[in-house]
């Protein structure tokens, strides 16, 4: 069962920078919202592809707080899991270094934004895509 994941050793420096850029809060704010929106883009990662472990270290509670049900669920209805699925802890790790490297990219294509204007864009942009069926750009 999962109890605690590392970023990646590249990821480690990220969500220091994204804290700071977006000043959402504390550092697992950051791989929160890394973590959901990789899920968002509806893409199945490889256990395969898995990243070095030498990064930041996140246990369940901190990295999901008292919502860890909630984040759990995601996960499992997105790959059709069950909750005590030895892979569970693999495939966080996979989401939130997939999550930082996804967000700093948005972040470094726009020079002065910050956190709140970021993450309404990025939502307004999902409700499009529910609502239209495409991205609104």
């Amino acid at each position: 069962m999962f109890t605690q994941i590392k970023t990646s050793k590249e990821n480690k420096e990220v969500v220091s920078l994204l804290t700071r850029k977006l000043g959402l809060g504390a550092e697992n704010v950051i791989a929160r919202i890394a973590f959901t929106y990789s899920l968002s883009q509806d893409k199945k990662l490889d256990l395969n592809e898995i990243k070095d472990a030498g990064g930041k270290e996140y246990s369940k509670s901190v990295l999901f707080g008292e919502y860890d049900d909630i984040y759990l669920g995601l996960l499992c209805v997105h790959y059709s899991l069950y909750k005590t699925d030895k892979d569970i802890g693999r495939y966080i790790k996979m989401h939130v270094d997939h999550g930082l490297q996804l967000l700093n990219e948005e972040v470094n294509e726009r020079s002065n934004i910050d956190g709140f204007d970021f993450l309404s864009e990025l939502i307004q942009s999902n409700l499009s895509v529910i609502n239209y069926g495409k991205k609104n750009n």
